[in-house]
């Protein structure tokens, strides 16, 4: 393989900007990032960033589907076109996140995601998967299939783990065998989280101790004080809210399409946690890239349906069903709408997603030595060419 070069534009690292910059890879390693020399390797392939940003590949460890497709519709087929429409839009790394539905349902989407891992998705790589649903608590369900909800049985989840696919492992902190849940992923190596939860600040702190480092779509789905109140009464408590903000170890994340949370809010986020402790996600439906209309989300067979309106998804009770845009356009509307910089933003898309995760020795920023996970985006951050390991995906 003849070495890659990427020129002719701003190279974005997690501290800085590198105006006229270059990123050199060669055997789908990245061997160079540096001020663009005259001239590039003789032989080598170039690609021209034409006065845009050459960005690290993004890390999405929230996604649900893309393109018409669920990764919970359990087939190959399903998966690999959720990887390649994602891969247009600049994600080089993607977690498959399971929804609600049953444990065969479950079971086909992480194995479905175990083939496409091991042969080649031709769009993002799979990184692991994020078992989400099913274990959250019956008043935080949101737009996800009711029925298919249930609290975590050791009998279950241990079946999940043993696929090697969870990478990503999430319950809500109140339901009984939550803690015995998230010891059982911390002994997997997961990246714990809370996520479709109405937990109060003591189940939190219990879940603290067994292993629970994130929060889901943050104030999304999620406890808030008065409705903690709602379940004890008084003197009122903290929230899962409150937890996140006073800990700095927690992280969460946003959903940053301009639908799910006003500029103050993502603002507000970012200056409380940080670009280190707070992640850019997609939380992306089957709807990416497709025209307005009635869709499944989750499984094809039965999952619960909503509306996208060319700009959102809305469940039939009028509630928001997760997004349907790419992370490009999480990346655009954060810049333009909070203080963070530019490489802040990125390092939110890219390096800390894969720092929370454990994949960052390999991806997550342009550093000698990572794979070749590199997006080329125009100067108004909409991603044109993505290269997995340095080769061009999802065209």
């Amino acid at each position: 393989m003849s070495a890659i070069v990427f020129m002719n534009g701003t190279v974005v690292l997690p501290d800085r900007l590198v105006p006229d910059g270059m990123v050199t890879c060669s055997k789908g390693r990245i061997t160079a990032v540096e001020k663009a020399r005259r001239r590039a390797p003789e032989g080598a392939e170039i690609v021209d960033a034409k006065g845009g940003y050459i960005s690290p590949g993004f890390v999405d460890i929230h996604v649900h589907g893309g393109a018409g497709a669920d990764f919970m519709d359990g087939t190959a087929e399903a998966v690999r076109t959720v990887c390649c429409a994602h891969a247009k839009h600049g994600t080089t790394s993607i977690f498959p996140t399971t929804t609600t539905g049953s444990f065969e349902q479950v079971m086909a989407m992480l194995q479905s995601c175990r083939v496409v891992q091991a042969s080649g998705s031709s769009g993002a790589a799979i990184a692991g998967t994020h078992l989400y649903g099913p274990y959250f608590a019956e008043d935080k369900v949101g737009c996800h299939s009711a029925k298919g909800r249930r609290s975590p049985e050791a009998n279950e989840y241990a079946r999940y783990f043993a696929t090697g696919m969870v990478k990503v492992a999430t319950c809500a902190a109140e339901l009984p065998g939550a803690e015995a849940f998230y010891r059982a992923a911390t002994k997997q190596r997961c990246f714990i989280t809370c996520g479709h939860s109405n937990a109060s600040w003591s189940e939190m702190q219990r879940a603290l101790r067994a292993g629970m480092r994130h929060v889901d779509h943050f104030w999304c789905a999620m406890s808030s004080v008065p409705s903690i109140r709602q379940r004890f009464n008084v003197p009122m408590q903290g929230s899962m809210a409150e937890f996140v903000l006073a800990h700095a170890d927690m992280s969460t994340e946003i959903i940053a399409d301009g639908c799910h949370l006003a500029p103050e809010l993502l603002d507000f986020a970012f200056r409380m946690k940080g670009a280190s402790r707070l992640l850019l996600v997609s939380d992306c439906n089957r709807a990416l890239d497709m025209p307005p209309g009635k869709y499944r989300f989750g499984p094809l067979e039965d999952g619960s349906w909503f509306k996208s309106d060319g700009a959102v998804g809305w469940a039939l009770n009028g509630s928001l069903a997760s997004s349907i845009v790419g992370m490009d356009r999480m990346v655009r509307h954060m810049s333009k709408n909070s203080s963070a910089t530019l490489p802040q933003v990125i390092r939110m898309a890219s390096l800390t997603p894969a720092e929370r995760t454990g994949i960052d020795r390999t991806t997550g920023s342009l550093e000698k030595g990572k794979r070749a996970d590199i997006v080329v985006l125009n100067k108004h951050l909409e991603a044109k060419r993505t290269f997995v390991g340095g080769v061009e995906v999802g065209r």
